[in-house]
């Protein structure tokens, strides 16, 4: 059935095309874009998938992202009030492993329990078609993905033999001993909770059955997925199954696996520290061009699947279904529609305007920028604040925001090279409490960022040298070195308003949704330049949000 149904949803992919977007030379043209024809969106938190897929088809949700079901997409493929997108994602689910501690500090018994994983399997029989099995640590879209890896196929007993050969024992239990004659003790597999996720707790079940049945006694551990995100920056875990969303750069294995970012809060939760691997993914984080990136991006890949801090397990497409009682929407082959383009000119197919209701399948955690890695606090977040770049829907290049445009040079010194960003900023933006934005307010968020060593961007800003800006539309960013991600990394930094954030005490504890904001009594502290003005967020009801009418994009000086 999959064919079929995947030429079904190319077709509606065709249909979903916004002409209105396409500028006269055939590129995508954001400036056709204004602020949201809707005038109130309403995130509704429906955790229960089953709950969430009956929502959309009564009409109490508008749209439904990040559909996994299989049963759901077919249900929804023969609904006519329904419209479905797909599109290969930057996605990757993964099986973590503590390597900090016994037994996971012993590179045999990870690659053993990779070699355990029945992957071919689990993604037949949960996913049908709409995933496949990942081997490496970037996905198949990915322009930097290696497959020519060391493979670990499923091998139950060739795992075995591989911890024989290792000198590890079975006990009388069928648990397995160390050569040194340590027993391994009983692990939790943390997972978020089958009404939240099904599939996911259904993988970690089986994983911990595959695990289990070579001699590694592991019962998975479903709890809230707030709580669970919160033992994993706390490194109080030995391990998880989790997905990332991942981005159009391969720097982003500099992130997850790193020792600079192996600290709280951090992204390199299983704590691989390794010299070589550390010296592969410096020349990646700092390559000078897109070669040099493309060639330690491959040499990334491959001694990542050598010392297996993860085992890949599959990497799934995004679908979304959108009710047809709304126009407007965009889909390429990259997104689905459940995007910010979409959200910026989606009207009624008929009558007149009315809330749209978007399903969010779980809580945000706290919407304070500083601290939220999830993706459904930054589901919101994204909607509020803006950075100076953006991408392309269609080709995933670079294109303006914030910033109208910008020069990368590179700085001859007596130290070395150094790569130096020259943004120039927009003249007609202004934060939603009606206060300009300037380049004083990037400046400050971007030294704020590095004073404070916010683990979230310490990948961001750890390479900024000095901030200057000469005017109030020019900020000068001088780094300490070069590299092809700099205009990337910086430029995709989120633009807090410094009048509220240099008030804030405590950027950890900082709570902006529920705090008032010092001048005006309609708004929280939760205040960007972004399209949608934050409002309400009722816990286990919705996310309210209003359309920014003084939206920067399209309104022209």
């Amino acid at each position: 059935m999959k064919r079929p149904i995947a030429f079904a949803l190319v077709l509606t992919i065709v249909c979903f095309l916004s002409g209105s977007a396409w500028s006269a030379n055939g590129k995508f043209n954001a400036e056709s874009y204004s602020s949201p024809k809707i005038r109130d969106l309403y995130l509704v938190i429906i955790r229960d998938p089953d709950a969430q897929l009956l929502a959309l088809q009564r009409g109490q949700a508008d749209i439904l992202g990040d559909l996994h079901r299989p049963v759901d997409v077919d249900t929804l493929a023969d609904d006519p009030r329904v419209n479905l997108s797909l599109a290969s994602g930057f996605h990757g689910f993964f099986l973590g492993f503590n390597v900090r501690t016994f037994p996971w500090n012993r590179l045999e018994l990870r690659q053993a329990a990779w070699q355990a994983l029945p992957r071919e399997r689990v993604v037949r029989d949960l996913f049908a078609g709409y995933a496949e099995p990942l081997s490496t640590f970037l996905p198949p879209v990915s322009p930097y993905y290696e497959p020519n890896v060391a493979a670990y196929p499923f091998d139950p007993d060739a795992a075995k033999k591989r911890l024989a050969d290792a000198g590890w024992t079975w006990g009388e239990d069928g648990v397995l001993i160390s050569p040194e004659g340590e027993k391994i003790p009983d692990q939790r597999l943390l997972s978020p909770t089958a009404s939240v996720a099904p599939t996911t707790a259904e993988l970690a079940a089986r994983a911990a059955d595959a695990l289990s049945a070579i001699g590694i006694p592991v019962r998975s551990e479903p709890m809230d997925f707030s709580t669970m995100l919160s033992r994993l920056d706390e490194r109080d875990f030995q391990m998880y199954v989790l997905a990332w969303q991942m981005t159009r750069d391969p720097d982003s294995l500099y992130a997850f696996y790193s020792t600079k970012m192996d600290i709280p809060g951090g992204y390199n939760l299983p704590g691989i520290s390794d010299p070589e691997l550390d010296a592969v993914l410096d020349r990646l984080r700092f390559a000078p061009d897109a070669m040099t990136a493309l060639d330690a991006a491959s040499d990334a890949q491959k001694k990542l699947a050598e010392l297996a801090p993860v085992a890949p397990i599959y990497s799934r497409y995004t679908i979304s279904a959108v009710r047809r009682d709304w126009k407007g929407t965009l889909v390429t082959d990259r997104t689905t529609a459940d995007n910010l383009w979409s959200l910026l000119s989606m009207e009624p197919a008929a009558g007149p305007m009315r809330p749209l209701y978007l399903v969010q399948g779980e809580e945000p955690r706290a919407l304070n920028p500083f601290t939220s890695s999830s993706a459904y606090d930054w589901q919101v977040l994204g909607l509020l604040y803006d950075s100076f770049i953006a991408i392309d829907p269609y080709t995933l290049e670079t294109i303006p925001w914030l910033a109208k445009s910008w020069t990368v040079t590179t700085k001859t010194r007596d130290d070395g090279l150094h790569t130096v960003l020259t943004f120039h900023l927009r003249d007609n933006v202004r934060w939603q409490d009606g206060k300009p934005m300037t380049a004083e307010d990037a400046a400050f968020t971007y030294e704020y960022l590095r004073k404070n060593m916010i683990p979230r961007y310490f990948d961001n800003v750890d390479n900024i040298e000095k901030i200057e800006t000469p005017d109030p539309l020019t900020l000068v960013v001088t780094m300490k070195n070069t590299s092809f991600w700099h205009l990337h990394r910086v430029g995709g930094i989120p633009v807090l308003p410094r009048h509220i954030v240099e008030k804030v005490e405590d950027w950890r504890s900082w709570l902006p949704a529920s705090l008032k904001h010092p001048e005006d009594d309609s708004l929280t502290q939760l205040v960007g330049t972004g399209p949608f003005v934050f409002r309400e967020y009722r816990a286990g009801e919705y996310v309210h949000l209003t359309a920014n009418d003084a939206f920067w994009l399209g309104r022209k000086r």
